[in-house]
């Protein structure tokens, strides 16, 4: 059964579009418009009116971690998910982390940027949300030293949640140079090609 991802490309849905790529999963792509997200059958599938939202058969599910997660148990190939409790546990870490402690200055900075009239924006908001990046990717350099991926040498869902939050940080410029390690990692896991593909989705 196709399983169906609703949000536009440029959105949240970027993440869950990426996972499906990422594991060959077949999917319907759903582009809702954000000009529709309260009409009466989008609420049906999200009640928040919000994007990303997952149908899958009768199951229907909100929230990119928890759509990304989700897929990630029932389609992960051997390692993606780890088996162990304690890695899968570390997967839920980077990926909670990066919404609660990287998501917000980033999309303050990427909106303020791109998405708001010269005299609307708010260059205190923006450089208080730049002050605020360099503690998490501090934590995040840390904890990439000597190796390759979050949980060692292999590429697990917790990299593809955590790069596509950190992926903002490209059209911004955001600059890495302070941190190596965050810079390596955020270009190996870009170059992927179901990354590259998600981004082509229409």
């Amino acid at each position: 059964m196709t399983i169906k991802i609703y949000g536009p490309a440029a959105s949240r849905a970027a993440r869950a579009l990426w996972i499906v790529h990422e594991l060959d999963i077949p999917f319907e792509h759903v582009a809702v418009e954000m000009k529709d997200l309260k009409s009466a059958d989008y609420l049906k599938v999200n009640p928040n009116g919000k994007v990303p939202a997952l149908v899958d058969g009768d199951f229907k599910l909100f929230e990119s971690m928890a759509i990304n997660l989700y897929l990630a148990a029932k389609h992960g190939k051997a390692g993606f998910l780890p088996a162990s409790l304690e890695d899968q546990a570390l997967c839920h870490q980077w990926s909670f982390w990066g919404m609660t402690e990287v998501e917000k200055p980033l999309l303050t900075v990427l909106i303020d940027m791109f998405m708001t009239a010269p005299d609307k924006r708010k260059p205190e908001a923006v450089a208080e949300a730049l002050a605020a990046l360099p503690k998490p990717f501090g934590v995040l350099n840390g904890a990439l030293q000597g190796r390759e991926y979050l949980l060692g040498s292999s590429f697990t869902v917790a990299d593809l949640n955590l790069a596509s939050i950190c992926s903002w940080a490209k059209p911004i410029k955001f600059d890495f140079a302070p941190f190596p390690d965050v810079a390596a990692w955020l270009d190996r896991c870009l170059a992927r090609p179901a990354y590259k593909a998600a981004r082509s989705t229409k």
